[in-house]
């Protein structure tokens, strides 16, 4: 858990995901559309991807990607974004956060 805290810390948006997810790579192209540039960690290609697999496991995330994190906090996969996003809440949040600055 706390190479995920640390992760997080380090940028305002923050997707872990896997190199051959395809929603991971729909949500990542949603960011990048929208002008920002995500920390991206591929959990499949990091020496510590098992240990935030079983963090964000034990956070309850399943099925574990996309993760996605915004201003530091814990938002979910690809339903929650775009559930914000269609309620027009995504964008907001991430110009609050610093993580886009249309």
């Amino acid at each position: 858990m706390e190479e995920v805290t640390k992760l997080v810390a380090q940028r305002p948006l923050v997707i872990f995901s896997r190199t051959h997810c395809f929603m991971s790579h729909s949500i990542m192209t949603l960011f990048r559309e929208f002008g920002a540039d995500p920390a991206v960690h591929e959990l499949d290609q990091i020496p510590e991807g098992r240990d935030i697999e079983q963090a964000l496991t034990s956070l309850g995330r399943d099925p574990i990607v996309p993760t996605v994190y915004i201003g530091g906090e814990l938002v979910g996969g690809a339903n929650e974004v775009m559930s914000l996003h269609l309620n027009r809440t995504l964008i907001p949040w991430l110009k609050r956060v610093n993580a886009i600055w249309v």
